[in-house]
């Protein structure tokens, strides 16, 4: 079968890594009469394949969050090389969403079950005047932040605890506990604070919440003590404030030791 051949093969299933600018979207998951990137890929997808096509996503961000690796995946009759389904898809979506890579796996992948972590990166640009350059991508702070300070409030959070005062009221999480690997405050140029946080699993709008916190921290409005106080509390009333969602960038996906293998497509 050559290259160009899309007919005949069985039925497979293919992972996408996306990358999208959530500015103007109303998030990850489709909606009647909001554009979303669950929606856009679907109808790209359903326009490539002739036939109607579901996504799965590994997070459902939120209105106005990006992303550099989300996962999704779909199941196809199509033998469409891999290289042909990222081209076809990055010509029909629209700007603000690219395909960086696809991946044909195992039948039991799932981008969401199947993940063993995330890696979150939350942007704040603190300085007297606004940044054009960050609007879209960054919080910004005009007054200075004590990053010491933040730094020894995140250590508290890192570890595996109940944070049930870190997720938003409407979460429906059946269990609370997560486990954070690690919070790394940086900064990538003056003025840019980098909060990379990496761990098995969030509950919804848990790290804008940790960022709003740490952020009270370097404002001062918090001490590092106060958020150990806020953990273990588990009220969420007692908590920070919830960092606005333009900041948040979803990095990555990991699969490490996950039940399901990824390899090329070789048709």
């Amino acid at each position: 079968m050559s290259d160009d051949d899309d007919t005949g093969g069985g039925r497979r299933q293919v992972r996408l890594t996306v990358e999208y600018d959530g500015t103007g979207l109303a998030g990850w998951q489709r909606q009647l009469n909001a554009p979303t990137v669950q929606g856009h890929l679907e109808a790209a997808l359903s326009q490539l394949l002739a036939a109607p096509t579901t996504v799965t996503g590994a997070s459902r961000t939120d209105a106005g969050v990006h992303a550099q690796g989300q996962v999704a995946s779909f199941r196809t009759d199509r033998a469409i090389p891999l290289q042909g389904i990222r081209r076809g898809l990055n010509t029909l979506l629209p700007p603000q969403i690219a395909i960086t890579e696809a991946l044909d796996v195992d039948d039991q992948f799932h981008p969401r079950f199947s993940a063993t972590g995330k890696h979150y990166r939350y942007l704040v640009f603190s300085r007297p005047d606004r940044s054009p350059r960050w609007a879209g991508w960054a919080w910004h702070r005009r007054t200075p932040l004590d990053r010491d300070a933040m730094a020894t409030a995140a250590a508290a959070l890192v570890g595996e605890h109940d944070y049930a005062a870190f997720r938003a009221a409407g979460c429906t999480a059946r269990t609370t506990r997560r486990r954070i690997e690690t919070i790394a405050l940086s900064s990538p140029e003056p003025g840019l604070l980098a909060i990379d946080v990496r761990g098995n699993a969030f509950l919804r709008n848990m790290v804008r919440i940790i960022a709003g916190t740490l952020v009270d921290v370097g404002e001062g409005r918090l001490t590092p003590a106060q958020v150990t106080e806020i953990l273990v509390s588990l009220d969420r009333a007692r908590g920070g404030q919830t960092a606005p969602a333009q900041g948040l960038t979803l990095v990555e996906v990991f699969y490490d030791g996950s039940r399901v293998s990824s390899r090329p497509h070789t048709r």
